[in-house]
């Protein structure tokens, strides 16, 4: 009787292989933070912010204990709070919204572009006309570099710029990717990121950080994230949080920061050929012009009529695990939902959140894996060859 090789499930995101990659430089470096017990702002905490800098090209980096605190943070540094409106995308994840609400303010949300998935400039100036309507005063922007590549940072800090309010870059998802030459990190007042673990550049758990030109800033941010304390740590002059990351994490990242322009390439390659694999079954992403991306998700949208639920379901059962980010944008979230919206409503959010749907995507998901005596398949080649089955691309076609 012949028996043939099962396919063991392709990774969503494959921590696993990276790990296996770093193997002995993460065990010295947590080894090196056991030693000396510094466990709270121990010299790998300063020894990251410096390596952050310089691979960002920013004066000041500040690390923090999560991407949402990183928001958070320079939203209390600036005096965000009640009556103030911030300018946010709906189709993100909710920490964007999230950290506005906490401070008081009121998160206004505004539309996306269909091919980028980014704020839409158009969208913008229309949710600062109902902030202003509502009698709330403009005070930021808060663009997100979603799934991995730059939002058209340009356009919108004119748009701030003319009506006198800052600009905070979410770059949760996109750190190492770039716009127009520079990388993310340079544009605006200040550019917040997460380590959180599933990032392209993630620790082994919570972590963020803060990117700014701007010393007296980044001197009250260091104040923010240790309870707001000034020469000494009883000596508290303004409100804080605890927000700091610990030195084992950063130990993590300063030895992931070692491989991630390489991880980055590599991500590349792999939507490369999802792209070529794809690109005359479904919409894949799109780059736009002068933008880079670190391929934080690979989100595809499927055609009209398509079953989401039945395409998920049949993927899964070869073998190819999926997610969808987000099944409902910030404002249709019950939390959310009644927070005001720009003019004309956000028709392309909510069209996007019932359409896409992400494919796997990390730097290693190229390499036939062998483990249990099992072949992982090859990225887009061999996704494609399972969605093109009978059984499977009726589902992706509504012809």
């Amino acid at each position: 009787m012949n028996q043939h090789m099962l396919a063991e499930p392709v990774p969503f995101i494959d921590i696993g292989a990276q790990r296996r990659r770093l193997g002995k430089s993460i065990d010295d470096a947590v080894g090196r933070v056991l030693a000396h017990c510094q466990f709270i702002n121990g010299p790998e905490v300063a020894q990251l912010e410096a390596a952050l800098a310089t691979f960002s090209g920013v004066k000041h980096v500040v690390t923090c204990a999560s991407g949402t605190d990183a928001l958070l943070m320079v939203l209390m540094a600036k005096g965000v709070g009640r009556g103030d409106a911030v300018l946010c995308p709906s189709f993100t994840f909710c920490a964007t919204g999230e950290a506005v609400a906490l401070t008081g303010a009121t998160p206004v949300f505004v539309d996306v572009d269909e091919a980028t998935f980014n704020m839409d400039v158009s969208s913008l100036k229309r949710g600062i006309a109902t902030a202003i309507k509502r009698g709330l005063k403009p005070k930021a922007v808060m663009p997100v570099d979603l799934f991995g590549q730059s939002a058209a940072h340009d356009a919108i800090g004119e748009v701030a710029e003319a009506e006198g309010m800052f600009v905070i870059d979410d770059a949760a998802q996109a750190f190492g990717a770039s716009y127009k030459g520079r990388r993310l990190g340079s544009f605006g007042l200040v550019t917040a990121t997460s380590f959180f673990p599933a990032k392209p550049l993630g620790c082994f758990g919570d972590g963020g950080a803060i990117f700014t030109d701007d010393a007296e800033l980044a001197e009250t941010l260091r104040s923010i994230r240790v309870h707001g304390q000034g020469s000494d740590k009883y000596d508290n002059v303004r409100l804080g949080l605890t927000g700091r990351l610990d030195t084992i994490q950063a130990a993590i990242l300063i030895e992931k920061l070692k491989i991630f322009e390489d991880e980055i390439a590599a991500r590349n390659m792999v939507a490369e050929r999802y792209a070529r694999g794809l690109g005359n079954v479904v919409s894949v992403p799109h780059v736009a012009s002068g933008c880079t991306s670190v391929w934080a998700q690979y989100t595809i949208r499927l055609p009209q009529g398509c079953d989401r639920n039945a395409f998920a379901a049949a993927l899964t059962g070869q073998g190819i695990p999926t997610a969808i980010y987000y099944p409902k944008s910030m404002h249709q979230q019950t939390a959310y939902r009644d927070f005001p919206v720009a003019e004309g409503g956000l028709p392309i959010s909510e069209r996007l959140s019932d359409d896409v749907i992400s494919l796997p995507m990390h730097a290693y998901l190229d390499a036939p894996n062998r483990r249990a005596g099992r072949m992982i398949p090859k990225s887009a080649s061999g996704f494609r060859k399972k969605i093109m089955r009978k059984n499977l691309f009726p589902l992706i076609s509504p012809f």
